[in-house]
C-alpha cells in the first residue's frame, strides 16, 4: 500500500492528465474524426483511381461527369504545374503551416462551435491529402471532371472539395458575424 504522500501525488498526477484531456475533448479537436474521414476517403479513392483507370482516359459516368486519372504538380486549377518543380516544396510546406494554424485554431475553439470546427477538420484533412500525395508521389493525383458539353472545368480530389466546402463555410460563417455586427 503506498504511502499516504505518494497515493496523493499519483491521483494529482492522473487528475492533471485528465483536466488536460477533457479540456482537449471540449476543444475543436474534439472534431479531428472529420479531418480523419477525409484522409481515409481521399487516399482510398486515389489508390482505386490509381489502380483503374488509365492516366488522361476520361471513364463516363454521367453525362456531365467522367472520372478522370490526373497528376497535378501544381496547386488548384493546375497553378504553376509548368514550374521547375519547386512548388512541389513550397506547397508541401504551406499545407504544413496551414496544418499547424488550423489545430492551434481547433485548440482555442469550443466544441459546441460545430460550424467552425467542420469547416477547419475538412480544410485540414484536404490540405493534408493532397500534402501525402506531394510526399508521396511528387504530385496530386486527381480524378473528378465535370464538364458540360466540350467546356471542362478543371480535374480534382476529394481533398480539393473538403477545401472548398471548409472554405465556402468559414466564408458564411464570416459574413453571417459580420451582418450581425452591424
Amino acid at each position: 500500500m503506498p504511502s499516504s504522500s505518494r497515493y496523493k501525488k499519483l491521483i494529482i498526477r492522473h487528475l492533471g492528465i485528465n483536466m488536460i484531456s477533457t479540456k482537449l475533448y471540449k476543444s475543436g479537436l474534439a472534431w479531428l474524426w472529420i479531418t480523419a474521414i477525409v484522409l481515409v476517403v481521399d487516399r482510398y479513392s486515389k489508390m482505386w483511381v490509381m489502380q483503374h483507370l488509365t492516366y488522361q482516359e476520361p471513364l463516363g459516368i454521367l453525362p456531365f461527369f467522367n472520372l478522370t486519372l490526373a497528376y497535378n504538380t501544381g496547386a488548384a486549377f493546375s497553378f504553376l504545374h509548368t514550374a521547375s518543380g519547386w512548388q512541389n516544396g513550397f506547397f508541401s510546406g504551406l499545407a504544413f503551416i496551414v496544418s499547424i494554424v488550423i489545430l492551434g485554431w481547433l485548440v482555442k475553439q469550443s466544441w459546441h462551435s460545430y460550424w467552425v470546427n467542420t469547416a477547419l477538420c475538412l480544410i485540414l484533412g484536404g490540405a493534408l491529402g493532397n500534402a501525402w500525395d506531394r510526399m508521396l508521389y511528387g504530385y496530386v493525383v486527381d480524378f473528378l471532371s465535370f464538364h458540360l458539353g466540350e467546356w471542362y472545368f478543371a480535374i480534382f480530389n476529394i481533398a480539393d472539395s473538403a477545401i472548398c466546402v471548409g472554405a465556402f463555410m468559414l466564408f458564411l460563417h464570416w459574413a453571417r458575424q459580420n451582418s450581425r455586427i452591424r
